[in-house]
């Protein structure tokens, strides 16, 4: 299979280099005919994602899930008490994605809402079968994925998207032109934070084994990674803090926390990652950890790092792992003020700029930095909203954002090609994490020279009658 080249300049806005092949959805659509959608995962975040696709206009023409909803009751369910079976009875049900992808013919797409290790094999099966993917974050379990579902993505004639909602609202793409703007100077430093994990981390030994719940198929739930015994340390919920389905703190929440900051400075891979991390283990996640990525230049052709914390309440719930207080303890009267309130500072040449995802009343330091903003032009596509009055109704701009480009419109602006790439530098915070020490990252190799050992981290082994290409 031949690949392009890619420089390093276009990493972020290319995505990975590509093969030079073609694939067709099996399905071409009538003008006015409704997209056809199987939602893979229904459960927790699915629920929502299937409720959006279906806010957004699309047909739920499948609902798969391994917990079988009929013998399993929803852990939640909508005001009048109905399971999403009842709400779309014309959907088929299945328990395995692999049989729903393959039977069902007349499918246009897919969202994939599972737990981190099946966001591969559900996305490489749907894009090789024609199937447009909406998947949610991260959006892979491993560097060598994420670099895997981008280079199918891009060489597919299927629109993808990945499930970091922000990213197609207004606070971060208005954020990304005013940074690139120079509203405070070049930026020198990044520093994110994330009150993660508030589920167990740092297990040292697997739990003790606990009878299968009915209606849960187990074995798919382990699906391509090494089978362990069902406990309900692991599922439904807890499988964040376990390497060997999750991602931790830092994979649930830094596709949502570095997307701005990375979207609006990154030019190109990392060249080194550090990691300190305290209560971790080689089976699961630590209680915290500090991450580093130095890139080796920018939006503003200079050097700059960007830093991650998490864990940053102890245990009474006071914000006591913070960033250096000199960033932020003049400012604000208390740490729930600013910790609350944002998820980044950005440390600039003229300033700091204290950045939330979900709001637009950001603070800039010194004051009168505010001022000087004025009014940036608006140089990032938004996304149109579904009601007259500008708003997206019960439905999320990300989903209305794949579904319109499914329709004909623009590319998705978080769509593999683009999510591939920052997803590799999210999870390359992970490998320095798990190795415990500084990383040499050779991004078009996927290796890291001085540290050999991170190989079968980079590419896991999986299992039979999974993909593994």
């Amino acid at each position: 299979m031949s690949k392009s080249v890619c420089s390093r300049r276009s990493f972020l806005r290319a995505g990975a280099c590509v093969a030079a092949v073609h694939i067709l959805p099996e399905r071409a659509r009538g003008a006015n005919e409704r997209i056809r959608v199987g939602c893979i995962g229904i459960d927790g975040k699915g629920r929502s994602d299937v409720l959006w696709t279906a806010a957004a206009g699309a047909e739920i023409a499948a609902l798969c899930d391994v917990a079988d909803p009929r013998q399993i009751p929803a852990r939640k369910k909508s005001k009048d008490n109905a399971t999403l079976l009842e709400q779309f009875p014309s959907a088929k049900f299945f328990a395995d994605y692999r049989e729903m992808i393959e039977t069902m013919d007349d499918l246009d797409a897919v969202t994939i809402s599972t737990p981190d290790h099946h966001h591969f094999p559900a996305s490489m099966l749907a894009m090789r079968k024609g199937r447009h993917v909406y998947c949610q974050k991260p959006m892979a379990h491993s560097i060598w994925e994420a670099r895997r579902m981008a280079e199918t993505a891009a060489a597919s004639r299927v629109v993808t998207q990945m499930g970091n909602q922000a990213h197609a609202g207004e606070p971060i793409r208005r954020g990304v032109e005013i940074v690139r703007a120079g509203a405070i100077g070049r930026v020198t430093e990044v520093h994110a934070w994330s009150d993660r994990p508030i589920w167990p981390q740092g297990m040292a030994e697997w739990p003790k084994p606990a009878p299968i719940p009915e209606g849960l198929h187990w074995d798919l739930w382990i699906g391509p990674a090494p089978v362990r015994d069902y406990s309900p340390d692991i599922a439904p919920f807890k499988w964040r803090g376990w390497w060997d389905f999750g991602t931790g703190a830092l994979g649930d929440m830094g596709c949502h926390i570095l997307d701005m900051p990375v979207w609006a400075l990154a030019k190109g891979p990392p060249r080194r990652v550090e990691a300190w991390s305290e209560g971790g283990s080689e089976i699961s996640g630590p209680l915290r950890s500090i991450v580093t990525w130095q890139f080796p230049t920018g939006w503003f052709d200079a050097p700059f790092k960007v830093v991650w914390y998490d864990g940053v309440k102890g245990k009474e719930g006071k914000y006591e792992f913070t960033p250096p207080e000199e960033l932020w303890k003049n400012d604000f009267p208390t740490p729930d003020h600013v910790f609350r309130r944002f998820d980044l500072v950005l440390v600039g040449e003229k300033g700091r700029m204290f950045f939330g995802r979900t709001r637009t009343d950001w603070v800039f330091k010194p004051d009168a930095l505010k001022d000087e903003v004025g009014d940036p032009p608006q140089t990032i596509p938004r996304v149109p909203p579904l009601t007259e009055d500008g708003k997206f109704g019960s439905s999320d701009p990300s989903v209305v954002e794949w579904l319109n480009a499914i329709r004909g419109g623009p590319a998705p602006l978080s769509r593999f090609e683009l999510a591939g790439p920052f997803t590799e530098i999210v999870l390359l915070g992970n490998l320095a994490v798990r190795l415990g020490k500084p990383l040499e990252w050779d991004a078009a190799g996927l290796r890291v020279p001085n540290a050999p050992e991170a190989a079968p981290l980079i590419r896991r082994a999986y299992r039979p009658g999974w993909p593994n290409e």
